[in-house]
């Protein structure tokens, strides 16, 4: 249990987050202010946003276990990400710039058609609602561990106070929440409990006597695994909702790319301290039934009072940016593109503040409410990634980069590709590295063949024009 000191830290740490929802709901003039802070963020406030939307509690108390179980190799979960993330700044910055959407959703229906953006909606609404839970169950993890509350209390508590600031400042609450996130991240747990819990150890002599030697092999961990995290979340990230909604709130193009990638080398940065942290935690907490409790439990052992709190506000920093950043993202989708796809430009101005804030009401609750169902965080986590990066990845490059594919083609892509994910996890679990693998295959083998036999089926069509053209 927490001191009085550490509680009070604590308390008007989360009376801040609930303060800046409020104040900046009074910010909110229009649709582009609730659903991208108005497009119009410099470095100070993107990169940071941008970080702190993947650094959730699936990347910080995923990477402190596997850090726990593997050693240094366990930063290969939070690295991946940040290569996605770099990916995404060199790659496909300059052609989202130039976008005049709010979300994925809707370029793939202004690329392929109605039926492309709906069915892409349910997929991205699923994606965005598992990643939410991740962030829901760490802090179930964090509360149960701290305040000695069972998991259902932490869940429901957290949750709760997630919902209440993205409901009512929208973007620029959660960019503005997660700036202070970021820094409070940065300090507390980089610059903080890195060095304490090393120092705790004996040093990195110590450290390196203590721990299995294998421990300090980044391959550690097995291939198998790495490429597992490469499939789910380096295609994943680049086109996730919760990703591109972020990416809408760049200034322009050069912070846009810049951002980005400074947001992705932090990650990777991010993932090798989490690792560290794991490692010091094997030796100062050996034989720990749940590992994924190791981070929680090495902030209350090692540190002083006043300290403890404010690494539970930057564990709970981790843990609400990415849960209020998926559960914008998903209440936008189903406004966006589920609810007033067809809308006339007055009714969307008239409805779109207002229908996502109820969006978001629901969207949480439903978290909490799988959240308390579900309770592992990596589970959760791979069936978001599998499920995106299986059935639509191969569909947005497309819509992007290939001008000339058939609308339908990319439909039956969606749906085919979408089905297998489904089946195979089904039938292999829901941890199966086939199902993603699967669905990428059918993806593209639905778009391939279905591309040459449309445009064999053009040049046909063109021939015998031409034919007849000669013929008259």
């Amino acid at each position: 249990m927490l001191n009085s000191l550490d509680l009070l830290v604590v308390f008007l740490y989360f009376s801040l987050l609930i303060g800046i929802g409020v104040i900046s709901s009074k910010k909110v003039k229009n649709g582009e202010d609730f659903l991208v802070a108005g497009g119009r963020l410099g470095y100070g406030l993107y990169v940071p946003a941008m970080a702190a939307v993947v650094l959730g509690g699936a990347s910080t108390f995923g990477s402190v276990k596997l850090g726990y179980q593997y050693g240094i190799s366990g930063m290969w979960l939070v690295a991946i990400i940040g290569l996605g993330i770099l990916a995404l700044g060199l790659f496909f910055s300059k052609k989202i710039s130039r976008l005049k959407v709010f979300s994925v959703s809707e370029l793939l229906g202004q690329r392929f058609g109605s039926s492309s953006r709906y069915i892409s909606a349910v997929i991205m609404v699923v994606y965005d609602l598992m990643v939410s839970v991740t962030a829901v169950i760490a802090i179930g993890v964090m509360f149960s561990s701290i305040f000695g509350w069972n998991d259902k209390t932490a869940i429901i508590v957290g949750g709760i106070i997630v919902v209440f600031y993205t409901m009512l400042g929208g973007m620029w609450a959660v960019t503005l929440t997660d700036v202070i996130q970021f820094w409070v991240m940065t300090i507390g747990l980089i610059c903080i409990l890195v060095p304490a819990s090393i120092m705790n150890v004996g040093g990195i002599d110590q450290l390196t006597e203590k721990v299995p030697s294998e421990f300090f092999s980044i391959s550690n961990i097995g291939g198998e695994a790495i490429f597992t995290y490469f499939l789910l979340y380096f295609f994943g990230i680049m086109i996730g909702q919760d990703i591109w909604q972020r990416s809408f709130t760049a200034k322009n193009e050069t912070i846009l790319k810049r951002g980005t990638i400074y947001a992705g080398l932090y990650c990777m940065l991010y993932g090798i301290g989490g690792a560290l942290i794991g490692m010091t935690a094997s030796v100062l907490l050996p034989n720990m039934d749940d590992p994924q409790k190791a981070l929680p439990q090495l902030v209350m052992t090692i540190l002083p009072q006043g300290l403890v709190g404010l690494l539970i506000a930057a564990v709970a920093s981790a843990v609400m940016s990415t849960a209020s950043g998926t559960i914008m993202a998903s209440s936008t989708i189903i406004v966006n593109d589920l609810l007033l796809a067809k809308a006339s430009k007055e009714r969307i101005k008239e409805k779109q503040v207002k229908w996502t804030r109820m969006a978001t009401m629901v969207v949480g609750i439903t978290s909490i409410a799988i959240s308390l169902a579900l309770q592992d965080i990596l589970v959760a986590l791979d069936i978001a990634y599998a499920f995106l990066s299986g059935s639509i990845f191969f569909p947005v490059l497309a819509a992007l980069f290939w001008k000339k594919v058939n609308p339908k083609v990319v439909l039956v892509s969606m749906i085919t590709s979408g089905i297998v994910v489904i089946a195979t996890l089904i039938i292999k679990g829901p941890s199966s590295l086939e199902g993603i693998i699967y669905g990428l295959i059918t993806s593209a083998v639905s778009l391939g063949i279905g591309g040459i036999l449309t445009q064999s089926k053009a040049s046909s069509a063109n021939i015998s024009a031409e034919s007849d053209a000669k013929t008259n």
